[in-house]
């Protein structure tokens, strides 16, 4: 059980949380949820003690796992070592009996490490490697990487073993941010049956709405400066929401109607003989005043990319037997594969497999090191880059408004200021410099380009990277509306199970293009490992 009282937090002149009174119960399962900005993460970092609040105190059980994202803290252990770590009583009991063995023996040390190999036992330290194996293995970690040094392995397997950290030695509550971001769908299929068995305290931060609606008990959503807690899963909180702020906003408008009719009748009949009715119909507007509505943070873009001008040729992308290669490094090999127009394909596959190679690939920003891709006739390629910087300067002062009217010869600012508004840059905000873009902004930003070019072929590499759940919601849409070709990376199952006719698979055993849905692709999958 993790219990918050009181707590605050301000931020500059920005508040995030006011006076929130909140208990994570056990054997519950929490999606902590918001827009970005809302205080998600920072939250977390306050639970752990990382950040202050403003105001406020915290109760926590004793033992609690906690995602850490600072990789190099860990450079120059094993990987094993690292998963162990996550048990601090644990860890610290088994360095101090191994140094205490280290040196000459005595009677005081002996009853030391009497004690310490107590604790190790108490922890269940005999069967520790095992555990963590098993906890590897999961994540699909090799086995031959368990005794190397974290700086020796990828840096996306370097973030899964910090997520065994977190997981291992049965912590009684668990904090996770974003523990899907560098996993594999089988890495996640993985977690989630570990955390639908899980009985302690889960807290779990997650732009995967297939994710949270898969784990969740409970919803956690940060709005109107607290915490207001959702049975159910993220779907389900969001009809509950929608409805409860619907219904709000009615009674106020009926309100105002009827002060409306009052206000007539008080502005008729205030000078003659009808005093008392005139005053019953004041006290009236008095009561029925509307009560003030605080911003919600339920906020969606609108992301349609609009009619195309000029469709492509049937056969958009003709790949005949393409390899690509850094160095010694091969990530595409003799890979074919026909991409029709009006195709919605998903790439899928771990972080270094060779997603964004084979996009920039189609994208003509790479060339094959050997085999060829034959381009159809009118491709107009409309490109998200993975990396932002690639698309815009972010350390130019040039405004998000003048940014989004270079993208086209012709553009009248009204246009802009529509396409603006869809993806919820509001009042000032459209003259931001790009500088001063968050991550969420951005994305925003290059997706709007995109909607005003109006291109007949998406490339799109993780678009939803940076985007809160009900962007990521428009943009799966927005796709699947979409009338040209589509190829998107990306790891999110939801976005993928709206839009992807067809799946292109970076595996271990290689490249491998499927004719379907992601769910036949991996239910084909599974059927052949068996």
């Amino acid at each position: 059980m993790i219990t918050l009282t009181n707590i605050s937090k301000r931020i500059g002149g920005r508040t995030l949380f006011e006076e929130v009174n909140f208990t994570f119960n056990d054997n519950c399962r929490y999606g902590l949820t918001g827009p970005n900005g809302s205080g998600k993460s920072t939250l977390l970092k306050i639970v752990m003690g990382l950040e202050s609040p403003t105001s406020g105190t915290i109760s926590l059980p004793k033992k609690v796992g906690f995602m850490k994202q600072q990789i190099e803290e860990f450079a120059e252990c094993t990987i094993l070592d690292t998963v162990i770590m996550g048990n601090k009583r644990l860890w610290d009991a088994m360095v101090e009996r191994d140094r205490l063995y280290e040196v000459e023996m005595t009677d005081a040390i002996g009853m030391r490490l009497g004690d310490l190999e107590e604790i190790i036992a108490e922890e269940d330290g005999y069967s520790a490697e095992s555990q963590a194996e098993i906890f590897l293995a999961g994540m699909s970690i090799p086995e031959d990487f368990f005794r190397k040094k974290m700086a020796e392995i990828p840096t996306d397997r370097q973030f899964r073993v910090l997520l065994c950290q977190a997981l291992f030695g049965s912590p009684q509550a668990l904090l996770l941010d974003e523990p899907t971001n560098h996993l594999d769908l089988e890495s996640i299929s993985w977690l989630e049956q570990f955390l639908h068995s899980y009985e302690g305290t889960l807290v779990v931060i997650s732009h995967d709405r297939h994710f949270l609606n898969s784990i969740c008990t409970s919803i956690a959503d940060i709005d109107y400066e607290t915490i207001i807690t959702y049975p159910g899963n993220y779907d389900a909180m969001l009809v509950v929401k929608t409805a409860v702020r619907a219904r709000a906003e009615d009674e106020n408008k009926a309100k105002e109607k009827k002060i409306s009719q009052l206000k007539e009748f008080v502005a008729k009949f205030g000078a003659g003989t009808r005093a008392s009715q005139v005053q019953s119909r004041i006290r009236e507007i008095d009561r029925l005043q509307p009560f003030d509505l605080k911003k919600s943070n339920i906020q969606r873009p609108y992301i349609r990319f609009g009619q195309i001008e000029k469709p492509s040729g049937q056969i958009v992308f003709k790949v005949d037997r393409i390899s690509k290669s850094y160095g010694d490094h091969r990530v595409i090999e003799k890979f074919s594969c026909e991409i029709h127009r009006g195709d919605k394909v998903a790439i899928i596959g771990n972080n270094g497999r060779g997603k964004t190679t084979l996009l920039k690939l189609f994208a003509k920003l790479l060339t094959p090191d050997s085999g060829k891709i034959v381009f159809g006739s009118n491709i107009d390629v409309g490109y998200f880059p993975q990396n932002h910087h690639d698309a815009l300067d972010k350390h130019s002062d040039e405004t998000a408004f003048d940014w989004l009217k270079g993208r086209k010869d012709i553009v009248f600012d009204q246009d802009a200021r529509g396409i603006l508004g869809k993806m919820l840059f509001t009042g000032d905000d459209a003259f931001k410099s790009l500088r001063k873009l968050s991550g969420g902004e951005t994305a925003r930003l290059i997706l709007g380009g995109l909607m005003l070019i109006t291109p007949n072929t998406l490339l799109l590499d993780e678009p939803n990277g940076h985007l809160d759940l009900e962007a990521v919601s428009a943009l799966a849409w927005g796709i699947e509306d979409f009338k040209g070709t589509a190829i998107v990376a990306s790891h999110d199952r939801g976005m993928i199970d709206n839009f992807a006719t067809k799946i292109i698979a970076f595996e271990e055993d290689g490249l491998h293009f499927f004719e379907g849905p992601l769910e036949e692709y991996l239910s084909k999958k599974s059927l052949a490992r068996k």
